[in-house]
């Protein structure tokens, strides 16, 4: 068993709380020091009070499962015999309404394209590197919306 922390810090800065015109930046500090800016999605939040430029739960959810993708697929691909010499993925996460009418990330579909040196894989043996990096994700094992892979 492992146990990850992190910190997630938020002032009030003076603002109208009780009519929801407050600031909703704030910092996310991680176990070991890295400090990211935090803000709630301004497609949730109309500025003033969110920060487009910083990472907002929606984005960080998409690219943690993203993130989780990708290291299973280095660690399956060099299993395999297979060099990675470079992997982008352009994630997309998807908002929506269940049919209870509660907001849930409903999809989060990845787009990763990797180039290899020497031999690269079959369309056949990337596709099951990709299903084997999946399978093994812990994130994408621990979340109820759908997560499709798309190589690229």
């Amino acid at each position: 068993m492992s146990t990850y922390h992190a910190t997630i810090a938020w002032a009030f800065a003076g603002e109208d709380f009780l009519k929801h015109r407050y600031s909703r930046e704030h910092t996310v500090t991680f176990e070991h020091g890295t400090v990211v800016p935090g803000s709630a999605s301004p497609h949730i939040v109309r500025a003033p009070w969110s920060r487009a430029d910083a990472m907002d739960p929606e984005a960080a959810f998409t690219a943690a499962l993203s993130q989780c993708h990708m290291l299973w697929f280095l660690d399956v691909a060099a299993r395999g015999g297979f060099s990675v010499t470079s992997y982008r993925d352009e994630a997309e996460g998807t908002l929506d309404k269940r049919a209870d009418g509660k907001l849930v990330m409903t999809r989060v579909v990845l787009r990763p394209a990797a180039t290899f040196a020497g031999r690269a894989p079959t369309a056949e043996e990337l596709a099951h590197l990709h299903h084997r990096a999946h399978e093994e994700c812990f994130l994408a094992n621990s979340v109820t919306s759908e997560v499709v892979v798309e190589p690229r």
